[in-house]
């Protein structure tokens, strides 16, 4: 049913006379430009250019290091060496946490080494370490039914197994016990908490990310143990038998230290049609060289922007944003919305959800411009990718945008193999299959081509709750 229905529309958009012989309203036919635009994308070699040359050249980009910096420096380069113009790095000032030392093991029943990570905002050990019993948590829930003060001394263990889903949805479901589960434990009088990794993999490499602590509690040395090395805690506390763990985790924090967004442009025609804001984040994790989160998300937004440049002179301007430390706070899309939130913006995309195939695409748009949403349809779907139910708004870093009523369009990746390298050390160049990073960027290139050039009022919106 899908090949026919996509081969059908294949020749409509070849035949645009064929298309108005087709009942109202069934389908909206694609202008040529915007066909030739999107298929030509598809033997794109910008994207692959710039996620190599970004984790080659830099590698890791923890936000606020000098390794952020260099990156900084790195993207406005190559944004004006591929013609973009307003190139700029505008700065602010946030919070640095960096890693320290990072070692597990099993002293008893079973004495063994295990593999981990300190989380984003981790406190720490003593320099020689902690030693103390486990509380095993199957799930989060069992987590937060624990009573108040029975966790005094001990290291609370939380292992549940994310599924992988195409729209990632399960990270939501499973990542609580990240995002919250070290703070409750704190509260409940921990003296450390290692979770299962939140990734859908099977191997070593624990997963990172932040953690969070409420107003008013210490923080409490927090890590990620990788999958395999959960999975096989778990079988040891299932022997029955008292399980003790020593842990050294010695991350700190450093105070204020500089990140910075990368701004570029694509000026349009029309100043007062509104600014299509797009673009990734450039920190990452430090464990892996930030290949898939977000490399490639800054890679097929910058070269879809490309594209659409070297056509022409679109109607709205587009903003190409390669935001600075998203992973540990959301800092730079939070510094852009209070640099820029009095100026006009149309729509709000982001991507940063891998290089693997656009599969969907959904939209938060005003009733002024509905129908721009109909000729997206018919312009991505040759590209494999369907129309969405749900309303469109995902993205940290444009979300302080949205939030202001800006209206969205999301290019949903799938989520298949994301979770098996997200924040880990095998988050590499290899994981960026070229193909399906083409099929990004022509997705991006055809939702440009029809959004930057629309005739449309596209005006404020109410921001998906």
């Amino acid at each position: 049913m899908m090949k026919i229905a996509l081969s059908a529309i294949a020749a409509v958009i070849a035949s645009p006379a064929a298309a108005q012989t087709l009942p109202a309203g069934q389908i909206t036919p694609v202008a040529a430009d915007v066909a030739a635009l999107r298929d030509a994308a598809l033997k794109d070699d910008i994207a692959w250019d710039i996620v190599e040359g970004l984790t080659t050249e830099i590698g890791p980009r923890l936000a606020g290091t000098e390794a952020e910096a260099r990156a900084r420096a790195w993207g406005a380069a190559k944004l004006k060496a591929l013609g973009f113009q307003n190139v700029r790095i505008e700065t602010y000032q946030m919070p640095v946490w960096v890693r320290g030392e990072e070692r597990a093991e099993v002293v008893s029943p079973f004495p063994q080494p295990l593999r981990l990570t300190a989380l984003g905002n981790s406190g720490a050990t003593p320099a020689t370490g902690l030693t103390a019993p486990i509380v095993y948590f199957p799930t989060f829930g069992d987590l937060v039914r624990a009573p108040e003060g029975s966790l005094k001394g001990k290291i609370a263990f939380v292992s549940h197994a994310m599924a992988a889903t195409q729209d990632g949805s399960s990270y939501g479901a499973y990542g609580v016990a990240r995002f919250v589960g070290p703070g409750i434990a704190a509260k409940k009088g921990a003296a450390a908490i290692v979770i299962r990794s939140i990734g859908t993999d099977r191997g070593r490499g624990p997963h990172a990310g932040t953690t969070n602590f409420p107003d008013g509690v210490t923080p409490i040395p927090a890590a990620a143990l990788s999958v395999a090395d959960a999975e096989n805690l778990e079988r040891i506390v299932k022997r029955g038998k008292p399980v003790t763990l020593k842990l050294v985790l010695t991350p700190r924090q450093t105070g204020n230290h500089e990140s910075g967004n990368v701004v570029a442009e694509v000026p349009g025609s029309d100043p007062d049609a509104g600014i299509v804001l797009i673009g990734g984040h450039l920190d990452s994790w430090d464990l892996g060289t930030g290949a898939i989160d977000d490399a490639a998300g800054v890679a097929i937004t910058a070269a879809a922007a490309k594209r659409i440049m070297a056509a022409g002179q679109p109607r709205r301007t587009i903003r190409v944003v390669w935001f600075g430390a998203e992973e540990v706070g959301g800092f730079g899309g939070e510094a852009y919305a209070k640099a820029h939130g009095d100026e006009r913006h149309a729509i709000a995309a982001e991507s940063d959800f891998g290089a693997d195939r656009v599969w969907r695409f959904e939209t938060n748009l005003p009733a002024s411009a509905a129908t721009v949403a109909d000729r997206l349809q018919t312009a991505l779907a040759p590209l494999g990718i369907v129309r969405g139910t749900g309303v469109g708004g995902d993205g940290a870093d444009v979300e302080p945008m949205m939030a202001r009523g800006v209206a969205a369009i999301d290019l949903n990746q799938s989520g298949l193999r994301y979770f098996d390298w997200h924040h880990t050390p095998e988050d590499t160049l290899d994981r960026v299959d070229p193909e399906q990073l083409r099929q990004n960027v022509a997705a991006w290139t055809a939702m440009l081509a029809v959004v930057a050039n629309a005739p449309e009022e596209i005006g404020a919106v109410t921001p998906r709750k």
